[in-house]
């Protein structure tokens, strides 16, 4: 009996309930502020460094340049949440929607942006299926994907750029299409880019989802507790499928408006961003066991890489030693992620 109240086997006691509590709300709390607390510093630091890094036109250019990452990441959260590590095929999505809808631009403006988005989330859907059904890995799976479409597409294309004015002109067609569809990424409302516009509004849409409806109820559960989401009657594979059609939305979303930006449509467009996408989610709180984390947190995260970035080219950094800062964050940001799990008595990250 003296064995089991003094050893291994104590009884915890008030006290020590009472410490483990504050901790845990610790941690709920820097999980969902944290990452709003960097961002502040980051504001300070940037403004040490340039007093102009303050103004609303910065902060208007910092929304634009994080707008497209924060899209894509949108869809990026949705698999991270389920607890299906990332999707690495993300470039697959942006290239291949982009570059279809340049094909049919043809048939009109609205038809090509639909054949895009569908052509984009086909292999989405691929991707569910074959990790849902198959049960495949899906860092394996997704990136032999990428390795399969960008083949695919030089093939398809004779390895060469498509743009949207010679697609036309081609076919003794008006241009006018083709510049509606370069004018999507250039296109204000009201001051603000369009592209940051539809950002904003896809974080609120995928928070409403996760937060609000039965899905999000569903993909959390799914993300946390697989085994007791199957006992409870959950169909598990489809709802892997819905996760990977909501990171193919997205990504063919960014695809039509990197594509747009860039002018043409080309297997490469897109390629990095599912590295960027996934340091965003994991930074933004996001676990990649599944089932914790917020599109709050994500936002969060992708507007301290906007502003890290920002504060880098402000101090004349280049492109190469910003990546290594991004992996450098990315990697302690995992490791702190892992101190967190085993705080909690969990040993995966």
């Amino acid at each position: 009996m003296n064995e089991i109240n003094s050893g291994v086997f104590a009884p915890t006691t008030e006290s020590q309930r009472f410490v483990r509590t504050k901790q845990n709300a610790a941690l709920r709390i820097y999980g969902l502020f944290g990452i709003y607390t960097l961002a502040i510093i980051l504001l300070g630091v940037g403004y040490c460094v340039n007093p102009e890094f303050m103004t609303s036109a910065n902060f208007l250019n910092v929304l634009r340049n994080i707008a497209l990452l924060g899209i894509v990441s949108c869809g990026m959260a949705f698999v991270v949440y389920i607890g299906k590590w990332c999707d690495l095929s993300i470039p697959s999505y942006m290239a291949f929607s982009g570059t279809m809808a340049v094909s049919y631009l043809h048939l009109g403006i609205f038809p090509a942006l639909i054949i895009g988005i569908i052509s984009g989330m086909a292999i989405g859907a691929l991707n569910g299926l074959v990790v849902g059904w198959l049960n495949a890995n899906p860092i394996l799976w997704t990136l032999a994907v990428v390795y399969f479409m960008e083949g695919f597409m030089r093939f398809m294309w004779s390895n060469t750029q498509l743009y949207p004015d010679q697609i036309l002109s081609s076919r003794g067609l008006d241009t006018i299409d083709a510049d509606r569809f370069i004018g999507i990424f250039r296109t204000d409302l009201f001051g603000i880019p369009l592209i940051v516009i539809v950002m904003l509004l896809m974080f609120v849409l995928c928070h409403l989802v996760l937060n609000r409806t039965k899905f999000g109820l569903y993909t959390k559960l799914v993300g946390s507790k697989q085994e007791a989401a199957k006992c409870s009657g959950v169909n598990v594979k489809m709802y892997i499928l819905y996760a990977f059609l909501a990171a193919a939305f997205c990504g063919s979303i960014g695809g039509i408006f990197i594509t747009s930006m860039n002018k043409l449509g080309v297997f490469y467009l897109g390629q990095g961003y599912d590295f960027k996408s996934v340091t965003a989610v994991v930074i933004g709180g996001m676990m990649q066991s599944g089932g914790r984390g917020s599109m709050f947190g994500v936002f969060g995260g992708v507007l301290v890489i906007g502003l890290l970035s920002n504060i880098m080219n402000f101090i004349g950094i280049n492109t190469f030693q910003q990546d290594i800062v991004t992996g450098s964050i990315f990697i302690l940001v995992v490791g702190f992620h892992q101190y967190q799990l085993r705080s909690q008595g969990k040993d995966y990250a």
